[in-house]
């Protein structure tokens, strides 16, 4: 729907202004052939079969159409309080005067409350409110399709609009008292329609056609000027309207026959059309508006937990570094301080610094690319080397923790393509993590690592510890973010290390060792250059490595 000066953001959403679907089209076509079905069946010489009289019909009748008149009427107001449209205004209007013309009618009715009606009503009184009843809504539709495509500019201001419907509400309820006033008072001196409480005049067909008359011309002007669903159902409630007039009018006017029956139902499903559509459409739009909000909580949510995950993330992967630089500061400090400066140990541990803060600045950058989506700069990377070279920048730790380290690697492993980076911080989450869960063990402690060719011809590295191990139902949860099972832990690491292996291509999975440690695993591709077979068709041959057999291996 192009856009218009001056419209409000919401308006696409609001039945008087969405574009019907085809399905409203098609559900509106089945409609009116539904109408036109049944006026073909009750039409003709079934219509003028006089029936007995019912005398509930009426006040059963008249009150359905007031309490869904008076409905559709409400909810339009309120469209009408968001869109600030006047079309939407005397549409609104239409419905309120249909359903408050229903009191007088009905208690002007033959019958129903008095035999010649109340209110002092004559003869004439009771048809002459249905013509206008039946002529005055018409004439409200063919307002609202006149105005409705007016310049957007020239809506009720926002401040007015309850004054607004006020006012609308009262000239509309004035407009029906007098009307039915003056029908009333003028009794004596109206046409003739009624010869009798039951049988019509002669006059009754020319009344009645133009009141039909001027529903053709509304559902005419709706047809030219469709754009809504709400025009759309409008032009159905008018070939209801004036199936209704032909078969109370034709070919028999007269009350109680099966066509005025079947007009009262006619008229009674033209009046719910436009409650239901309104009602179908408002769930519609509840629904939509109630997703969107979950949909809004959901994403603000994730927002939260992302910066919460970012900002764990940064300070659980700078904490080793700068543990480092402060460990050689104090080195530093104490080299310095001695008798005797051994000025070279202390440039030294200063170098190391130094070498820490790029670290930790690269660390930064990696955690910053990974939560960006970013594809960093990926290279060639032998395993060997980057394990030799993670053991060696944790070796004070390792040695502080009295941790002995044994390696098994393969004699000839393919080279993997990565980020060094983040892949070095993998392996340092890993190796930190093995520490911390020996740091309380009394028995051994012992680091294995061990690295070989897996049979889809990438590298697979198992990192194991004796430390107090991982709860078997806990294996699928430690990679969750946030999640963590010490009490200083941020549970960051291990999410961070799936996320870092799988953008690479590979899996991370935990092996619990029972009371004697846990092993982590992870597989990464070859590089193609290395390689005979590509990446995808690797891991197409493994999709999901089961961790139970690559403990074993």
């Amino acid at each position: 729907m192009s856009a218009v000066p001056g419209r409000l953001e919401n308006e696409e959403f609001i039945l008087s202004s969405l574009a019907p679907s085809t399905t409203q089209k098609r559900l509106a076509l089945a409609v009116v052939l539904i109408l036109l079905l049944g006026f073909f069946i009750t039409a003709g010489p079934l219509s003028s079969v006089q029936l007995a009289p019912v005398g509930a019909f009426v006040p059963a009748y008249a009150a359905a159409m007031l309490v869904n008149d008076s409905i559709t009427a409400v909810l339009l107001f309120a469209q009408f309080s968001i869109l600030r449209s006047r079309a939407l205004l005397a549409i609104s209007s239409g419905y309120l005067f249909t359903a408050l013309i229903m009191i007088p009618w009905m208690l002007t009715f033959p019958g129903v409350f008095a035999p010649r009606g109340m209110l002092g009503a004559g003869l004439q009184t009771t048809a002459w409110l249905y013509i206008v009843w039946h002529a005055g809504f018409p004439t409200f539709v063919i307002t609202y399709a006149t105005l409705k495509d007016r310049n957007p500019a020239r809506r009720v201001s926002e401040s007015s609009v309850r004054a607004v419907i006020v006012f609308s509400i009262a000239v509309t309820a004035s407009f029906v008292c007098a009307a039915t006033f003056l029908v009333i008072a003028s009794d004596p001196l109206l046409p003739h329609l009624m010869l009798d409480t039951v049988h019509l005049s002669s006059l009754w067909p020319y009344a009645a056609g133009f009141a039909s008359l001027l529903s053709l011309s509304a559902l005419v002007l709706l047809w030219v000027r469709r754009r809504s669903v709400l025009d759309l159902w409008l032009i159905v409630v008018m070939c209801a309207f004036v199936i209704e007039m032909v078969l109370i009018s034709f070919p028999v006017p007269a009350r109680y026959t099966v066509g005025w029956y079947a007009g009262r139902v006619f008229g009674f499903l033209s009046g719910c059309l436009v409650l239901f559509v309104l009602l179908h459409e408002i769930t519609t739009l509840y629904v939509r508006l109630l997703r969107a909000m979950l949909a809004q909580r959901r994403e603000r949510q994730a927002r939260l937990m992302t910066a919460d995950a970012v900002s764990a993330s940064i300070g659980h992967e700078i904490k080793q570094p700068l543990s480092a630089m402060i460990a050689n500061a104090a080195a530093g400090v104490r080299l310095l301080d001695r008798g005797t400066p051994d000025l070279e140990e202390a440039k030294l541990a200063f170098r190391e610094i130094v070498a820490d803060g790029l670290r930790t600045g690269e660390v930064i950058d990696g955690i910053r690319a990974m939560f960006k989506k970013n594809a960093r700069t990926r290279t060639s990377l032998n395993i060997h080397e980057l394990l030799r070279e993670t053991l060696a920048l944790l070796a004070g730790e390792l040695q502080a923790k009295r941790i002995s380290v044994r390696v098994q690697t393969d004699e000839v492993l393919p080279e993997v393509k990565a980020d060094r980076v983040q892949l070095q911080q993998v392996f340092v989450n890993l190796f930190t993590n093995a520490i911390d869960s020996m740091s309380s063990n009394d028995g051994p402690r012992v680091l294995g690592v061990t690295s070989e060719v897996h049979s889809s011809g990438g590298v697979i590295v198992s990192v194991t510890d004796t430390g107090t191990g991982v709860d078997p139902k806990q294996l699928d949860r430690i990679f969750n973010p946030l999640f963590t099972t010490k009490s200083h832990g941020m549970g960051m690491g291990f999410s961070i290390c799936r996320s870092i292996i799988e953008a690479h291509d590979g899996q991370l999975w935990a092996v619990a060792n029972g009371s004697s440690g846990a092993t982590f695993q992870f597989l990464l591709p070859a590089h193609p250059a290395d390689h005979p077979m590509k990446t995808s068709e690797r891991l197409n041959d493994h999709p999901r490595v089961c961790p139970q057999v690559l403990g074993q291996q």
